[in-house]
């Protein structure tokens, strides 16, 4: 019988590339209709990304500074925190971007702005 690999191994070795990295955590920040946020799991999906990217971007030391700003992060709150976000990411050469929804039914008021915003 085939041996498997370790979850956590592999999904660090896919979460190396920053593309599969922005769309990993994108689909744990959005939320069906009703449903509650999450904090655990997003704080792991934000751990196994600073893992997978963090430390080949950071010493030792600037990586456990990075997963304790995570912990300050999670519990701040106010307009302060969408830009210490946009930092912690950038860190890890990511960003923070704003898209249009396109499953809602008023479509047509966005019909003429670009898909996707960088801020």
């Amino acid at each position: 019988m085939p041996k498997s690999l370790p979850y956590h191994d592999f999904l660090i070795a896919r979460l190396k590339n920053p593309s599969y990295a922005a769309v990993y955590l994108e689909t744990h920040f959005e939320l069906d209709e009703g449903e509650e946020p999450d904090e655990a799991l997003l704080r792991l999906a934000l751990s196994d990304v600073a893992e997978a990217l963090g430390q080949s971007k950071l010493s030792p030391e600037q990586y456990e500074l990075h997963l304790k700003k995570l912990e300050e992060l999670l519990s701040e709150q106010g307009s302060d925190a969408i830009y210490s976000w946009g930092i912690w990411l950038k860190t890890l050469g990511l960003k923070l971007t704003v898209a249009v929804c396109t499953d809602t039914e008023d479509n047509d008021v966005n019909a003429e702005m670009p898909a996707q915003l960088t801020v």
